[in-house]
């Protein structure tokens, strides 16, 4: 099963539990003291919030799978389609050992395509300081290869 993934930087983390809650009706998996997050299956998402992004708002959006294959063939669809793909391979990140890989989209924002393989007690591999980004690699390892035109026209 794949899992849409988005991960929102906050100010302030018990506020946003709360709200999230609310607005999921359900409380987060997993609770750090600059972390939380929700596994929901209706909407199938694994909704993130932390502290540690450098502003606030969407820091990155991701598909999340369960098997290798699933992996496998996103990392191939995703070349195939001529995207510069940055394959971080096995990291620690967001308190869970993952195999990722990023790619950025036309308009700057980052995506991630991985499979968690276990959790970790600490939120990244030097366990950055709180005011550093999450886990997104620098943009210009994920830059798209060609310019994509911007759409003209109205919302959505």
């Amino acid at each position: 099963m794949k899992r849409m993934h988005i991960h929102v930087g906050v100010e302030h983390l018990d506020q946003s539990i709360k709200f999230y809650s609310a607005l999921f009706g359900a409380q987060p998996a997993k609770t750090e003291s600059d972390y939380a997050k929700w596994m929901l299956d209706d909407p199938c998402v694994n909704f993130a919030i932390s502290t540690r992004t450098a502003q606030t708002g969407v820091n990155h959006l991701g598909i999340q799978v369960e098997e290798d294959h699933e992996l496998d063939e996103l990392r191939e669809r995703l070349e195939s389609a001529d995207l510069s793909l940055f394959d971080e391979g096995e990291t620690v990140c967001c308190y869970a050992r993952s195999d990722k890989s990023w790619v950025e989209d036309p308009s700057g924002i980052a995506w991630e395509a991985h499979k968690t393989m276990g959790e970790a007690q600490f939120f990244g591999a030097a366990d950055a300081p709180a005011e550093s980004a999450c886990c997104v690699p620098d943009s210009s390892a994920v830059a798209p290869k060609a310019p994509v035109e911007n759409a003209t026209g109205g919302c959505c």
